[in-house]
């Protein structure tokens, strides 16, 4: 029998709260999740893929290859054009217009990305579903410009 990462962690979990070991609790939980200074560090890596070589890069990126896939934590790109070129979860995305992306609460998040991207990191929060799922999950993205191509990785709240 084959037990997922996230079931063991519900389990461990589990079995902690009734061992009385509620504090222990939050680090099974976080081990299933990328932190926010993860995904930060991982578009920071993007960059200088980017840099490198763009077409490698995004070729990684959706392949979740290189180390550009942990967890929840994936690249997500979109070229001048605005239609999406990565998407380490999702690659029937890619083509899609980018800039056009509203979240369920109707947020255009994805114009925000593209039409403030610059060469600094910047946050944009939304709803997203998380990798696997298709319930909304509230999200925040890193993202920026890296060569022509705006790349963000975002995290869950």
């Amino acid at each position: 029998m084959t037990i997922s990462y996230r079931s063991f962690s519900y389990r461990l979990m589990a079995a902690m709260l009734f061992l009385g070991l509620p504090g222990i609790t939050h680090v099974a939980i976080a081990a299933d999740e990328g932190t926010a200074m993860e995904a930060k560090a991982m578009l920071q890596r993007a960059i200088t893929a980017i840099d490198a070589n763009t077409s490698a890069a995004l070729k990684s990126f959706t392949a979740g290859t290189n180390g550009f896939k942990d967890r929840d934590l994936y690249v997500f790109c979109a070229g001048p054009d605005g239609k999406m070129t990565a998407h380490g979860a999702n690659s029937s995305l890619i083509g899609k217009n980018f800039c056009g992306f509203v979240d369920r609460a109707g947020k255009r998040f994805g114009q925000e990305m593209c039409s403030n991207a610059n060469r600094t990191i910047k946050t944009v929060e939304y709803i997203w579903p998380r990798p696997g799922e298709t319930a909304p999950s509230h999200k925040a993205s890193y993202y920026t410009m890296a060569g022509d191509q705006v790349c963000g990785v975002g995290f869950y709240k």
